[in-house]
């Protein structure tokens, strides 16, 4: 078991609410009758036990939240973009898909499944202990194709509309010029960015090239891609991600703080943004 922070967490609550427990039932009924017998008015505990009964309700409740509820992730590339940016910090939900009991992943309870178009952070198959975050293009049983910058799902090409040319910013600066299209999904539309001079599948990616570009999503499994079509390591590179790598929802964006941005590196008309 890796000691992320969710272990760390976990390792955290068990032993200050343990020292907590263990003072309680067993040391600190001595304590008071030895400071009652001295005469002493104030009942001195030990800096480990005042400390854990500090921390344990801190620490207890940054891992309920975290492990059921809300986790904070911060986007380190343009993979999204441009629907999200670098240095973006977004607020996953992690009970949109199921339950699942913390640092084992177990689904204790089911909730929902993956939609097309949904926007999530999950495992990296390939390292499970970094976290991607990408668009659900392929549900299970799906038929999913890329041919000439467009998408197919289940023979039917999904739709785009060009909104002219992309303005990079901050770190996606070198991204001026590709052209930002509006893609409908099935029923959601969302922003891609597609260089049309690129190649549909980039060097080294050859999960779906070697399947001559159209693939059927297993059960279990999904297919995701990046916004930022011919700047993402994606499933086209190395296939599905499994439903247990699956960490929560992307739904917004609570803070922006890109180093790159000339003068005050945030950018607040981004704070409060819905995730689409």
């Amino acid at each position: 078991m890796s000691l992320d922070f969710p272990t760390f967490l976990v390792l955290a609550a068990l032993t200050t609410g343990l020292v907590w427990l263990a003072d309680t039932l067993f040391f600190a009924k001595a304590r008071r009758a030895r400071a009652a017998a001295d005469g002493e008015a104030e009942v001195r505990e030990p800096l480990i036990v005042e400390y854990s009964r500090s921390f344990f309700p801190i620490i207890l409740a940054v891992f309920v939240l975290r492990s059921f509820l809300v986790e904070p992730f911060r986007i380190p590339s343009g993979s999204m973009m441009p629907t999200l940016l670098v240095g973006d910090f977004i607020l996953v939900n992690k009970f949109t898909y199921g339950l699942r009991v913390p640092v084992l992943n177990r689904k204790i309870l089911e909730l929902g499944e993956p939609e097309r178009g949904d926007v999530i952070v999950f495992k990296y198959p390939q390292n499970p202990s970094v976290d991607y975050i990408k668009r659900v293009i392929g549900v299970p049983g799906d038929r999913v194709a890329y041919y000439d910058k467009t998408l197919f799902i289940n023979g039917e090409a999904q739709p785009q509309s060009n909104q002219g040319r992309y303005n990079g910013v901050g770190s996606g600066a070198h991204e001026t010029g590709v052209l930002h299209n509006r893609e409908r999904l099935g029923g959601v539309e969302h922003d891609v960015l597609v260089n049309p001079m690129a190649p549909d599948f980039n060097f080294g990616c050859f999960y779906m090239q070697r399947a001559g570009g159209e693939i059927t999503v297993p059960r279990g499994h999904y297919f995701v891609m990046g916004d930022n079509r011919d700047n993402s390591n994606d499933g086209r590179c190395w296939g599905m991600v499994p439903e247990g790598n699956l960490v929560g929802k992307a739904f917004g964006i609570w803070m922006n703080w890109d180093g790159n941005l000339p003068g005050l590196p945030i950018d607040f008309g981004r704070i409060g943004q819905g995730i689409e």
